[in-house]
């Protein structure tokens, strides 16, 4: 059901350097940093993220914060954004579609919730041979 959590931080090398700690304490590698300066760790088929809140705001429970929904296609990413909008979701970020970034090929559409959490739908796209 999940894809990934990413949460909100300030302090983005003190954040890694505890989650490099915390993670490294159950088996993980270091996080990968890209160029935006989100952090990722991938373990056991889970990605943990930090970033700092793309709005500029400091960051607070919440604010920074994406919840990912795995989706099977592209077509299930726009069912889902639909269904969300159809329920009282807010479209936010840009339309559905594919984005490239260090992590790799994505297509993504992102969602604020009635109660204003950010989420997002995501289908890892097969790599390009």
């Amino acid at each position: 059901m999940f894809s990934h959590v990413m949460v909100g931080a300030d302090d983005l090398d003190k954040s890694r350097e505890f989650y490099d700690a915390l993670i490294g304490a159950i088996g993980g590698h270091p996080g990968r940093t890209d160029e935006k300066g989100r952090t990722a760790w991938v373990h056991n088929g889970s990605v943990f993220m930090i970033t700092n809140p793309i709005d500029g705001q400091p960051a607070s429970c919440g604010n920074g914060m994406t919840i990912g929904f795995a989706c099977d296609t592209p077509e299930m990413v726009h069912a889902w954004h639909e269904a969300g909008l159809a329920a009282g979701g807010t479209a936010i970020e840009d339309p559905p579609g594919k984005r490239e970034n260090a992590f790799g090929a994505l297509y993504l559409a992102y969602l604020r919730d009635p109660a204003g959490n950010k989420i997002c739908a995501l289908h890892r796209l097969p790599k390009e041979t």
